[in-house]
């Protein structure tokens, strides 16, 4: 009896990593197209294809194609929040900012085809951008608001409303991330580091020469 138990509980446990592993391969697939090819460009013959499942699997997962363009977008929004909210809380200094914005840069090179699709598809489908908008961007604001919170609280940043500076620090980073120079392979990490310490320059000591 102990184990019939036993070989049930295991064929459950492989059943579930099984199908844990078939909709990661089809979110991975799915993030593949739809930067190339665009989501209306893409269809789910293509992706079944792609994550090598049949047609109506894609079905057992997501109700339909948007609820796979939804799910992509915000799953790999969540890594990267998850990434800044660490980075952040490890920093060794509240001046590294140039070692963040280079870290996020990189990631952004490697998170090329989320962001191609993020920025491209949201113009088009509503219900994307808004659940980017209120569970990701928001986010993201509040851990880099917090951040800049508690750094002018110790006397390091001029006190100001921390939620602008959030929204600036964030803006700087995602405007220069999205850049062809910041997510093309041909880009050097030097190249990326120049970019990121001047961000850095001017996100803490501004344009203007001092007097």
């Amino acid at each position: 009896m102990q184990g019939l138990q036993s070989k049930f509980f295991s064929d459950r446990s492989n059943q579930a990593t099984t199908e844990e592993s078939t909709r990661t391969r089809i979110l991975q697939s799915a993030l593949r197209l739809f930067a190339t090819q665009g989501f209306e460009g893409t269809t789910t013959k293509d992706l079944a294809q792609a994550a090598n499942v049949a047609e109506g699997t894609l079905f057992r997962y997501f109700t339909n194609k948007k609820a796979i363009l939804v799910e992509v977008a915000t799953t790999g929004w969540i890594e990267i929040l998850t990434d800044l909210l660490t980075e952040l809380s490890e920093m060794g200094s509240y001046k590294a900012i140039a070692q963040v914005m280079r870290h996020r840069m990189l990631r952004m090179q490697e998170n090329k085809h989320l962001l191609q699709v993020c920025f491209v598809e949201a113009q088009f489908h509503p219900e994307l951008r808004d659940r980017i908008q209120s569970e990701i961007i928001a986010k993201m604001t509040d851990v880099a608001e917090a951040f800049f919170e508690t750094a002018m609280k110790k006397g390091i940043y001029r006190p100001m409303n921390p939620k602008i500076v959030a929204q600036v620090f964030l803006g700087m980073f995602a405007v220069a991330g999205f850049s062809e120079q910041t997510i093309s392979p041909d880009t050097s990490p030097k190249m990326l580091q120049e970019m990121a310490e001047g961000l850095a320059d001017i996100f803490l000591n501004g344009v203007l020469v001092k007097e």
